[in-house]
């Protein structure tokens, strides 16, 4: 073969090559339109029943030389390809996206601003257990500069012995606590029935990790304009957080913010396994602010500081702590919850003394 020959070859194949990437992307512009109408319709991206029928198709006509294996390796890559970016438009198109909002949203609340201001911190016991108790803390927190305290009311027990929770009285207390020491009140909805007197006393509604997927609650929260504290399920993916918020967003509510508490691995030393790249990865997809529960996360308090640090260096806007007037008779989470003088030392670690 003479080298002009060859050359033609090269040219003819070169030819190929642009005609093939001009039908790939041909068919991936179709392949989004269809992702489109399908999402529109409330239809899953993947249909395996149309993946396997359309290969059937391709190798019943596959005439060489490529073998029916090479061919179906080839547009299985194709396919998938194509699945991805479908569902990528999808991620983008949400309400959540950092590319549907390319700002930082900003929630304020109690004089602080999460999605703006650095290390802010949400602290105070697992559980509201009486005034005393209640009133130590939120003194304490006030004194070093921390502007919202966060108290469980109604307490989702994985045991329905175990402390359950003072409901609306301990509601009561919190907020008059709260209020008393110009504090802004974090505090858990776990029913929709619970939303109108929990809504008198919070100025954030939490949702904890056991109802992330509480959809009926997330629509109803959904509905207030009170900023959403989400936390993530110990058992959900960073995808699954994201569409959860988005359940709220759709209905109005845009004051939500991200909490990553740990999820459950193997390990058996910490509570929960920290991810922390779920920090980085949250901030890179959306526009929701981001703070880490890194008392529910570890489950002990004695890693709570090297686990805070970790947090706010990977770009947590803020740090949700347990904090308790005497742990070792905590009704609720005791050996996750620090006393008093370790949480100043923590907050001494983190180069956030506050006001003395």
């Amino acid at each position: 073969m003479s080298d002009e020959s060859l050359e033609q070859l090269r040219a003819e194949i070169d030819s190929l090559n642009l005609e093939l990437l001009h039908l790939l992307n041909r068919r991936a512009e179709l392949a989004l339109q269809i992702g489109q109408r399908k999402a529109e319709l409330g239809l899953a991206a993947f249909d395996p029943t149309r993946e396997s029928a359309m290969l059937e198709q391709i190798l019943e006509n596959n005439r060489g030389p490529f073998p029916d294996a090479a061919i179906q390796s080839l547009f299985k890559e194709v396919f998938k390809a194509s699945l991805d970016l479908m569902n990528k438009r999808h991620r983008q198109s949400l309400l959540v996206s950092r590319w549907c909002r390319r700002d930082n949203t900003v929630v304020e609340v109690g004089g602080v601003r999460l999605g703006a201001d650095l290390g802010v911190l949400i602290a105070g016991p697992c559980s509201v257990e009486g005034v005393e108790q209640l009133e130590e803390v939120a003194a304490h927190l006030a004194r070093r500069g921390v502007r919202l305290i966060r108290g469980g009311a109604f307490k989702p027990r994985t045991s329905p012995y175990s402390f359950q929770g003072l409901g609306q009285q301990a509601l009561t207390m919190l907020s008059q606590v709260a209020r008393r020491h110009g504090l802004a009140v974090v505090t858990e909805v776990l029913d929709p029935r619970d939303l109108e007197v929990v809504l008198e006393c919070a100025d954030v509604l939490q949702i904890g990790a056991r109802n992330m997927f509480n959809y009926p609650l997330l629509q109803e929260v959904g509905r207030t304009r009170t900023p959403i504290l989400l936390k993530r399920s110990f058992q959900a993916t960073l995808e699954e957080l994201l569409l959860s918020a988005e359940h709220v967003m759709s209905q109005g509510n845009d004051q939500v913010i991200l909490c990553e508490r740990g999820i459950r691995t193997f390990e058996r030393w910490t509570r929960s396994t920290l991810d922390i790249s779920a920090v980085p990865l949250l901030k890179q997809e959306s526009h929701l602010p981001v703070v880490v529960d890194v008392s529910h996360a570890a489950g002990r308090r004695d890693i709570l500081a090297p686990l805070a640090r970790a947090a706010l260096a990977a770009g947590a806007d803020g740090l949700m702590l347990e904090v308790h007037s005497n742990p070792a008779v905590a009704l609720s989470d005791g050996e996750q919850q620090l006393d008093l003088p370790g949480f100043d030392r923590l907050l001494e670690s983190l180069g956030l003394p506050g006001p003395g």
